[in-house]
């Protein structure tokens, strides 16, 4: 006699060594019904995996820093639930970097030199990651980055660092570009951060919209720790179709609401990064000209009518409901556009553990080869945003792109790339670089 596997039971399927190679399924059905102690018993050692997580718990990206953090002991929550890593238990170490990039690389230094991690995990800013990654690299840590600049990928950084569970901006913006130039218009002007995530979306989208026969007829640069944003916009130039907005920070409510008081009734057509909403309720006074306008998303803040089994997993675990805010208080905005980086980052860490019989920081090598290893990410509970490819050369990881519109108020799902449409030519070959 068959039975369907509930959500739950799916959580927990064990991979062999291939699969957990290809395909990152979660481990440990039986493990998960076990008492504790018994959880860890087959383990060569009892002592937990360390994992140093690297939080934005103060500076501009503390509103991140904030659901990274919540997503990460989500998921390092069902992973010891399943039995942990190789039989051993996962341990959060966390260290806020004040969104700053020489104290992200001090806290490299203590994650290795303090703690004796095992990993380095969850920078997001890539300013901060920049500022990092060259530190990781020379500890020999391996540093896992949630942050989806295209550093990791053009070979800025060093065989330690990956970016394994959220796609880069390159990959993003070249998805977008034929959306834009299709449905909006093909004169845009580019409102971005003046650091290295908002010069990635300033070269690539540039480039991406030229190939589709567009122009960006201006940049506006913007300090990303700017609080008042109405001086920038005389610059839009009279005749722009479309305006394309990407801003993270503290301030972004106000960005989006001096926009909307400087054009009023009589906007171009608006194309936005959720950057520039994360952590803001969509509904807020001032907001409502956003009406009709589109967002890319990472991943859809709103429960869609064909919302997979593995995004209300997901939801669940993390705390989020329906209109993606805290379920313990609707005004407590998710940044949902990002955060699952953090759930499926970890996933591959654990994957690539059990791939290569992970058993301390003498094996950080075999860890960073067996990820390398890795390809096909299927849609699943390790993997709820979607499909992903991993390129080990690159150490970049490729998906689905979401646009939505806003529509009544909500963010409605409209198009959705393919992978393919994210893929550009690899910039690096990581792999021929010593470990």
């Amino acid at each position: 006699m068959t039975t369907t596997k509930t959500i739950a039971e799916k959580a927990v399927s064990k991979p062999t060594r291939r699969d957990a190679l290809k395909t990152l399924a979660l481990g440990g059905a039986a493990a998960a019904s076990m008492p504790l102690w018994a959880r860890y018993a087959g383990a060569q050692t009892s002592e937990p995996i360390k994992v140093g997580f690297q939080v934005h718990r103060t500076g501009i990206g503390a509103a991140y820093g904030r659901w990274y953090d919540r997503t990460t002991s989500a998921a390092a929550a069902l992973i010891n639930e399943q039995g942990g890593i190789n039989g051993r238990p996962l341990e959060i170490i966390a260290e806020d970097d004040g969104t700053d990039p020489k104290r992200g690389a001090e806290v490299v230094e203590k994650f290795a030199a303090k703690h004796n991690c095992d990993i380095g995990f969850g920078t997001l800013f890539s300013h901060v990651v920049i500022g990092s990654a060259p530190r990781a690299g020379e500890l020999k840590l391996p540093y896992f980055v949630v942050s989806e600049g295209h550093h990791v990928a053009s070979g800025m950084l060093n065989r330690y660092t990956l970016q394994p569970g959220i796609t880069d901006v390159k990959s993003q913006v070249q998805a977008m570009a034929p959306f834009v130039a299709d449905n909006l218009g093909k004169k845009v002007t580019m409102v971005f951060p003046d650091f290295a995530f908002g010069h990635d979306h300033r070269d690539y989208f540039t480039a991406a919209i030229e190939a589709q026969g567009g122009e960006v007829l201006e940049h506006i640069a913007i300090p990303p720790t700017e609080t008042s944003f109405t001086k920038y916009f005389p610059k839009i130039p009279r005749e722009t179709e479309v305006i394309y907005h990407v801003m993270v920070g503290p301030a972004v409510l106000t960005f989006v609401k001096e926009l909307g008081e400087f054009f009023g009734p009589q906007r171009p057509e608006i194309f936005g990064f959720i950057d520039s909403l994360e952590a803001v309720d969509i509904t807020s006074p001032g907001l409502e000209f956003l009406e009709g306008t589109y967002f890319w998303e990472g991943n859809p803040r709103y429960a869609q009518e064909n919302q997979s089994e593995y995004d209300a997993f997901f939801r669940e675990r993390v705390g989020v409901d329906a209109n993606g805010a805290s379920v313990s208080d609707p005004r407590d905005v998710s940044t949902y556009a990002h955060m699952f980086g953090c759930w499926e980052t970890l996933h591959v860490v654990k994957a690539g553990m059990e791939a290569s019989g992970y058993r301390g920081t003498q094996d950080r090598a075999a860890l960073i080869e067996a990820v390398e290893a890795m390809t096909d990410m299927p849609h699943s509970i390790a993997h709820p945003q979607g499909a992903k490819v991993f390129n080990g050369k690159t150490h970049q990881v490729f998906g689905k792109q979401y646009i939505s519109k806003v529509v009544d108020g909500k963010l409605l799902l409209v198009h959705t790339t393919s992978i393919e449409d994210t893929f550009y030519p690899d910039e690096v070959d990581y792999t021929t670089q010593s470990l």
